[in-house]
């Protein structure tokens, strides 16, 4: 496969996606870049910013399976793994897998359980495999977690523990779309009355999991240069070195962050890495991967305020 038909594959999904979703091209495109990359997508903001649904579209326009976990304060770890049931006709033990089996899981409010059952996602976003009672069940190579969380400021929520968070490649913010673009959600949507999913808004597969395994093929061979890698570096390790960050991005946050740049250049129609492929996706990659000191507090600075001003000190490979 061809850098160009990467992006026709693209198009496509943008097309289906754009059926049900108005506006977000922002989040639209960190999706792609994190289903070319292997990688995981958390989306944050209020209700109603159409997290869920955005979710929903891009695994319907895939020809993938599909789960769901609506995370609640009373969801167990083997809610989400599933659990071998003991079968007493055959005196043995069952596995009855859990919804974390499947290609794209939707892990809906992610911070609405505790960090006990959010952590049993861990291994399967590391290593794309389950353990349950000792055993070890491998996931599909394209699963992918596109988790949703409500801003950490309303009520029954738990922050995600650090280790988790770093398994995600980006967070997005999601904020209400302008004037234009919800006068244009209330035009087209305004009149459906029941049901509101994807399926019912049109939206149908439009890439199978072979198509797409070409396509993550050919990113993988986008060119890196070594001063455009060596940039990468350096901005991860100023996370570390930076008074107002209490504790900087890991190593794991400059290999994704390579690994996505490709992505983001094969996009673009390019088969080679640019700093401004690098710049557009730091911000997304490194925001939930730092942890601010009480001097950042202070002057009332967020982690996306702190990596801003690292990005602007840093100078760009020419």
């Amino acid at each position: 496969m061809t850098i160009e038909m990467v992006q026709e594959v693209a198009g496509r999904l943008r097309t289906e996606i754009a059926k049900a979703i108005v506006g977000q091209t922002r989040a639209v495109d960190l999706l792609l870049v994190a289903t070319f990359s292997g990688g995981h997508l958390l989306l944050e903001g209020p209700p109603g910013s159409a997290k869920t649904l955005l979710a929903q579209s891009f695994a319907r326009s895939l020809d993938l399976s599909f789960g769901r976990i609506q995370f609640t304060p009373d969801l167990m770890p083997g809610d989400v793994l599933g659990t071998n049931l003991f079968n007493f006709e055959t005196n043995s033990f069952r596995l009855t897998k859990g919804p974390i089996f499947t290609d794209i899981l939707l892990a809906d409010e992610i911070n609405r359980t505790p960090p006990k059952t959010q952590a049993a996602l861990l291994e399967a976003m590391q290593e794309r495999q389950a353990t349950i009672d000792g055993t070890s069940y491998p996931l599909g190579d394209r699963f992918m977690v596109v988790a949703t969380q409500n801003p950490l400021e309303q009520q029954g929520t738990y922050p995600l523990p650090e280790a988790q968070l770093d398994r995600f490649l980006f967070k997005h913010v999601l904020d209400h779309p302008d004037r234009d673009s919800e006068l244009a959600i209330v035009e087209r949507f305004g009149s459906l009355t029941g049901k509101k999913g994807a399926v019912d808004m049109g939206v149908r597969p439009c890439v199978g999991p072979d198509e797409l395994s070409r396509a993550v093929d050919t990113v993988r061979m986008v060119t890196l240069d070594r001063a455009v890698a060596a940039y990468i570096v350096d901005i991860v390790r100023a996370t570390r070195d930076e008074p107002l960050v209490e504790m900087g991005a890991s190593p794991r946050a400059a290999a994704a962050l390579a690994s996505a740049a490709r992505s983001h250049a094969a996009l673009d129609g390019r088969n080679y890495v640019l700093p401004d492929d690098v710049k557009a996706l730091v911000l997304p990659a490194l925001r939930h991967r730092i942890l601010l000191s009480p001097a950042a507090d202070m002057e009332q600075l967020t982690s996306s305020d702190v990596v801003d001003q690292i990005l602007q000190r840093l100078p760009a490979p020419r």
